[in-house]
């Protein structure tokens, strides 16, 4: 499934996509049950299916799956029922909603710095013996389609292109062989950087965490729909230039390494985002560097992800 977050009218709530429609998942779930002949379906789709994406994905596998099967199951009744579902609230185009972050609202989101060799050998800096870590904090989630805005106090600010892997179980002290368990899924991901202030001093954190400098989605493609998360092309273009261009495969610590390391430090939990660290071409390594400009349109794209497209503006 693509799992999304949007908003209609107001209200913001989970769904999953297929071709231009949206899947409301919990009301879904209410169709499903009275199929079944389930007479308290509202109340059990409550129950079972909650609203939210992070919600889902704290009630565990289970929730996935029947949210699976209630995405089907109106895939399925499509052709009959669609004028129905439109009524009803189950399904909607998607030109009818906004898509905002899939995961809205995560506990935690924890980024990786100089995760592939090229981008460490074009940023000068050593191969790390083990993973670089940061933090970006939830306001500096973006949905796609929202603008990335260049804030007033700083003209260098850069992109990159990077894989997202969220977690959909609690774990401590994960081991490597039983790390992919706890993937709900991936998406696409710009850690957008102020290079002035990230360099400014010794810690990245201030460059990292402007509010809006976390693009994600377009949606959360969960793990069964990506046997491989190390086979997939990764690139960046703004506007018609290539930027970025290189093979999640070229990553110097794997995912199943990353959430092994990370979860000796800390509870990882449902919801929670890892960033896994971006390929060579960024703009500050550039000669001369590339930062983004008002008016450019930022783009990542991720084999069987999907594009994760941004309008730059300046703040007023």
């Amino acid at each position: 499934m693509r799992l999304v977050t949007y908003t209609y009218r107001g209200s913001e709530r989970a769904g999953a996509v297929f071709d231009d429609w949206v899947v409301d998942l919990q009301r879904a779930g209410i169709e499903l049950l009275r199929a079944r002949g389930d007479g308290t379906a509202p109340v059990r789709a409550a129950a079972l299916l909650p609203s939210t994406v992070r919600g889902l994905l704290q009630l565990g596998p289970d929730a996935l799956s029947l949210a699976a099967e209630a995405f089907e199951h109106v895939r399925a009744s499509f052709t009959r029922e669609a004028d129905r579902f439109q009524t009803e609230g189950v399904l909607f185009r998607l030109q009818e909603v906004r898509l905002r972050p899939p995961v809205p609202n995560p506990a935690k989101i924890i980024c990786l710095g100089l995760n592939y060799r090229d981008h460490a050998r074009e940023a000068g800096a050593p191969i790390p013996e083990v993973p670089e870590l940061f933090a970006k904090y939830p306001n500096a989630l973006i949905g796609p389609g929202e603008p990335v805005v260049i804030p007033r106090v700083t003209d260098q600010v850069d992109y990159e292109a990077e894989l997202a892997v969220v977690i959909g179980r609690p774990g401590r002290y994960i081991p490597e062989a039983e790390a992919y368990d706890y993937v709900a899924g991936y998406m696409a991901f710009n850690d957008i950087s102020a290079r002035d202030f990230q360099f400014r001093g010794r810690q990245w954190m201030p460059g990292k965490v402007f509010d809006g400098f976390a693009p994600t989605g377009p949606w959360l493609v969960t793990r069964d729909e990506i046997p491989d998360p190390h086979a997939l092309r990764i690139s960046l273009d703004v506007g018609e230039e290539r930027l970025q261009d290189s093979n999640t495969g070229e990553m110097i610590f794997k995912i199943p390494q990353v959430i092994a390391f990370i979860s000796q430090i800390l509870t990882l939990e449902p919801g929670d985002i890892i960033a896994t660290g971006t390929p060579a071409g960024v703009g500050f390594a550039r000669k001369p560097p590339r930062f983004l400009r008002p008016g450019e349109t930022v783009r990542v794209l991720i084999d069987r992800i999907g594009t994760l497209e941004n309008p730059v503006v300046r703040e007023t």
